[in-house]
């Protein structure tokens, strides 16, 4: 199903289809007698007598061929409500066989401004679908055709036009098999971000071995498939300010290796390298809006399999960083990923903050279940430039603890660290904690802790369950709204 939106300078009454008139919360329509013929809007008048009003969207069936929807929507608004709104408005009508609309923008008063683009930006991010593997595809074309002088700016329509290609980038990422995108496939998939004007740099075994990057490649020696660290760096600005720095875990999949998962739900493990999809997509929503800062996104990309050559319990290797760390259990592996990801981008890139994302722990999903991510952090001011941005966008954060008292649960006897807790609880606390360790120069960083975000069996306000694509939206709004 694709949906299509057009702005044309004509009438709402000249354009054919089901027509879309927005009205204030008790559905008073005085205002609506120059944008419909009389007998419509003694018919309409008539019928409200009838319909619900605690509903937010009515229709009246003028024909066969034609609707009138009526939207209510408040005064005080807000973004987010009007997202939601648009993803209610493509719940409801995308299964008419009329598919046509013609939204009439002088209809929403003045004073609420960009709120067609939001609602058609909700729209949209609803009416994602992953049917790539579907013989049988869903054709249906939704066309919406915005009429009137209460538009979105073409800035805010390539915006929006952004930030849903990328959303729809880390979504269909996260959705595909991890047959078909193993680490080989998924860095040379990368490439093709080049095109977009972000500078790619991609790191095979050879380079990564030479660089010592222990850790990461010690998660993949299992997998018959290379191991990847992959640099994307895009350049808003002409000075050489610091970038601002993403870093995500790209585990194409997770059998847990040596310490293998039970087989029960094993097939989601495809979406354990959601941390690195939501930063190949933030790059590429930024690309394609020319964002106006430096910005670089790090994924490190591995497959955590069972195998003769896998790593095992109790091997100690050497990280990027000179740390040691003891592996005590191999399904703790996205923290062994991360942490070369980690000090190579601080010192590669010596960026103004790092912000890591990672399907991390499910001790986060039993803490906060699909609510919020995790948030732990190094920075306060960070900490709340992203739990603001994620409220503006309804991908919610919650601040977890980090501390020093922690730090005796994952010390080694016989190394630097252990990768794991064997004491029991806090399990995300003391994944952070690790991760934290290899922050070496004191950057202002933070940790979001996605595994109950980036997947949904059931939907949400947004998306149609499946993968969420949670994080493009929540770290664009950061970047808008505090650093360009």
């Amino acid at each position: 199903m694709t949906v299509q939106i057009n702005y044309k300078n004509i009438g709402s009454k000249n354009v054919k289809g089901n027509l879309v008139l927005f009205v204030d919360e008790k559905f008073s329509i005085s205002s609506l007698k120059k944008h419909v013929s009389s007998s419509e809007y003694s018919f309409i008048s008539d019928l409200l007598k009838t319909k619900d009003l605690k509903k937010k969207i009515i229709t009246f069936d003028l024909n066969s061929e034609k609707k009138i929807i009526l939207v209510s929507i408040k005064k005080n608004l807000s973004n987010s409500e009007a997202e939601n709104l648009g993803a209610k408005f493509y719940d409801q009508f995308k299964d008419l066989k009329q598919s046509k609309y013609n939204l009439n923008s002088d209809t929403i008063p003045i004073e609420l401004k960009n709120i067609i683009g939001c609602f058609l930006h909700g729209l949209k991010l609803k009416s994602y679908i992953f049917d790539k593997y579907k013989t049988k595809k869903n054709k249906i074309n939704i066309q919406i055709i915005v009429t009137g002088k209460n538009k979105t700016s073409s800035k805010d329509q390539i915006k929006f036009r952004a930030l849903e290609e990328g959303t729809f980038y880390t979504r269909d990422l996260v959705s595909e098999p991890g047959n078909i995108l193993h680490p080989d496939e998924y860095a040379k998939r990368l490439n093709s971000l080049r095109k977009v004007g972000i500078r790619v740099n991609i790191y095979d075994e050879k380079k990564l071995k030479k660089l010592g990057m222990n850790t990461l490649l010690g998660v993949g020696q299992g997998s018959i498939r290379g191991s990847y660290l992959v640099t994307m760096e895009w350049n808003g600005l002409n000075n050489k300010s610091k970038p601002l720095a993403f870093v995500g875990k790209g585990v194409c999949f997770d059998t847990g290796g040596i310490s293998l998962k039970p087989a029960k739900f094993m097939e989601d493990m495809t979406y354990d390298m959601a941390g690195s999809a939501v930063v190949v997509g933030l790059m590429k929503s930024l690309a394609l809006r020319k964002a106006k800062i430096n910005a670089v996104g790090v994924v490190g990309l591995v497959e955590n399999m069972p195998g003769g050559n896998a790593q095992r319990p109790g091997d100690i290797v050497k990280s990027y960083s000179g740390k040691t760390v003891e592996i005590l259990n191999t399904d703790a592996e996205g923290r062994l990923v991360l942490a070369d990801a980690l000090t190579y981008t601080e010192q590669k890139f010596k960026p103004k903050f790092i912000v890591d994302l990672a399907t991390l722990t499910g001790a986060i999903i039993v803490s906060l279940g699909s609510e919020y991510a995790g948030l732990f952090s190094n920075d306060d001011k960070l900490s709340k430039q992203i739990i603001n941005a994620g409220k503006n966008v309804e991908e919610k954060v919650w601040r977890m603890p980090l501390s020093k008292n922690y730090d005796k649960l994952i010390d080694s006897k016989n190394a630097d660290m252990q990768n794991i807790n064997y004491v029991g609880g806090a399990g995300s606390t003391t994944a952070a904690q690790f991760l934290q360790r290899f922050i070496l120069n004191k950057t202002p960083w933070a940790h979001l802790d996605i595994a109950g975000m980036a997947f949904s069996k059931y939907g949400g306000a947004l998306n149609s369950g499946g993968a969420t694509g949670y994080g493009v939206r929540l770290l664009n709004k950061l970047i808008e709204d505090y650093y360009e």
